[in-house]
C-alpha cells in the first residue's frame, strides 16, 4: 500500500479530527468524549475495539493472519489535555475554560485514527497484528503514581507486543521534518518538595532567631553546584527550583521556607546520585542550627529508543520526506510515560516537526499551536514503520 498517498487523501479528515478534539479538551483520566470519538470511528471501520482500558483508554486491533501467528506491533497516541487557558484566536480554539491541548495530543490522536483507517481500508492485510493504543493521562499520574501508560499496561494493553512506536509533534522544528534518535531520547523526571526550618523572629532583630532565607541562599548555591561539581560532567542531568514560598509580613522573618522543583536525568546511577546530593545540600541547614524536610517523588523513567526500531523509523521517514528533512536525534530533558512501554517492548518515539509560524509557541504554553499541513506525513510514517516492523523485524 502507498501509505503516503493514502494518508495525503485523508489529510482533511485528520485536520477535522484534530480540531474537534482541540475544541473539547479533557484532562488525564477524564477523556470520555475523546475516547467516545475514537471508539465510534474504530467501530465504523469494523475493528475489534475495547474501551475503558487503563480507565479511559481505547485499544483496537487488526490481525493480518487468521491463525494469530506473526509479530505484533503497537502504535500509541496520548489523548489528554492540560489545565491551561488557551490564548490563541483561532476558529478551533478550546471551548472549555481552563483546559487546552497545549502539547499536541489532539494531533497524535487524530494521526493514529488515520493510521487505523489506512490499515482497515487496505486491500492487503498486514503480516501480523497491529494494535492501536489510544492512551489517557500522559501529562499526569494519580495519587498512587499511576499514569495512563502504566494503567493501560496493568490492563494488558501491550502484552505480547514485539515492538511499540509513538510519535510526538514538535513546535520547535520545521513542519514536515523528522527527528529520530537511538538510545535515551527523553529524560527521567522526579519532583521534590522540601522545607527549610529555622526560627522566626522580628525582622529588626535577625540575631534573635535563625533566618531560613539566609539558609536558603546557601542551599541554592549548593543545589546549583551539584551538577557542576558533584556529578560526572559527561552524564546529562539538571535540578531546577520551580517555587519558593515563605512569610506573610514585611517585618517578620518566618520559621520556614518551602521549596519545590524538578530533577532530570538519563541513567539510574546519575538519578540516584542526584537524590543523594540534593539531600546533602539541604543537610547544610543542620550545620547552621536549623533543620529540613525532603520528599522526592519518583516520576517517569527515561525514554529509550531501541536502535533497531529507530533505524527502521529513520529509513521510513527518509523515504517519505527526503534526507534533507531528516534531523539527527537529540536527547531532550522533557519526559514521557511512553518510557514505561519501551521498558516492556522494544520501541521508539518519532518526533515530527510542526512549527506553526515564526513566533515561539512552546509546548505547555497558552499560545501553543502546530502546522496541521504535516499531519498526514506523521500518519504515513507511523503506518509504514509498523508494517516494516511486522515484515522485517
Amino acid at each position: 500500500m502507498d501509505f503516503l498517498a493514502a494518508a495525503r487523501a485523508l489529510q482533511p479528515q485528520i485536520v477535522e479530527w484534530r480540531r474537534t478534539i482541540h475544541q473539547h479538551p479533557e484532562l488525564g483520566f477524564e477523556e470520555e468524549q475523546t475516547a467516545a470519538l475514537v471508539a465510534r470511528h474504530l467501530n465504523e471501520l469494523g475493528l475489534e475495539t475495547q474501551t475503558g482500558v487503563g480507565r479511559t483508554g481505547v485499544v483496537a486491533r487488526i490481525e493480518g493472519r487468521s491463525d494469530g501467528s506473526g509479530r505484533r506491533v503497537g502504535i500509541r497516541a496520548d489523548m489528554d489535555a492540560l489545565p491551561l487557558q488557551e490564548a490563541n484566536d483561532v476558529p478551533y480554539a478550546s471551548r472549555v475554560p481552563g483546559k487546552m491541548h497545549a502539547c499536541g495530543h489532539d494531533a497524535h490522536t487524530a494521526m493514529l485514527l488515520a493510521v487505523a483507517t489506512l490499515f482497515a481500508r487496505s486491500d492487503e492485510p498486514p503480516p501480523g497484528e497491529i494494535r492501536f493504543l489510544f492512551q489517557p493521562s500522559e501529562e499526569r499520574a494519580d495519587a498512587e503514581g499511576i499514569s495512563g501508560a502504566t494503567a493501560m499496561m496493568e490492563d494488558g494493553a501491550i502484552e505480547d507486543l514485539d515492538a511499540v512506536i509513538a510519535l510526538h509533534v514538535s513546535s520547535e522544528n520545521d513542519a514536515g521534518t523528522f527527528r529520530i534518535g537511538s538510545g535515551y531520547q527523553m529524560a527521567a523526571v522526579d519532583s521534590f518538595d522540601a522545607r527549610i526550618i529555622g526560627r522566626g523572629c522580628h525582622g529588626a532583630s535577625p540575631h534573635s532567631g535563625l533566618d531560613p532565607f539566609w539558609m536558603l541562599a546557601q542551599i541554592i548555591n549548593a543545589i546549583q553546584a551539584i551538577r557542576s561539581r558533584r556529578l560526572d560532567p559527561t552524564a546529562p542531568s539538571v535540578i531546577s527550583l520551580g517555587a519558593v514560598h515563605a512569610g506573610s509580613a514585611h517585618n517578620v522573618i518566618p520559621n520556614e521556607v518551602d521549596l519545590n522543583g524538578t530533577i532530570r536525568s538519563f541513567d539510574e546511577e546519575t538519578r540516584a546520585s542526584l537524590h543523594e546530593q540534593l539531600e546533602g545540600a539541604l543537610a547544610l541547614t543542620r550545620s547552621f542550627g536549623g533543620d529540613y524536610e525532603l520528599q522526592i517523588h519518583p516520576g517517569y523513567p527515561a525514554t529509550y529508543n531501541d536502535p533497531a526500531v529507530a533505524e527502521i523509523a529513520r529509513a521510513v521517514a527518509e523515504q517519505t520526506v527526503g534526507g534533507e528533512n531528516l534531523r539527527p536525534g537529540k536527547p531532550i530533558m522533557g519526559a514521557e510515560d511512553f518510557s514505561y512501554m519501551t521498558q516492556k517492548a522494544p520501541g521508539a518515539m518519532v518526533f515530527l516537526g510542526a512549527r506553526y509560524d515564526e513566533h515561539s509557541r512552546p509546548h505547555h504554553s497558552p499560545i501553543f499551536d502546530i502546522n496541521e499541513d504535516c499531519l498526514h506525513l506523521g500518519s504515513a510514517v507511523l503506518a509504514e514503520t509498523a508494517w516494516r516492523l511486522l515484515a522485517e523485524g
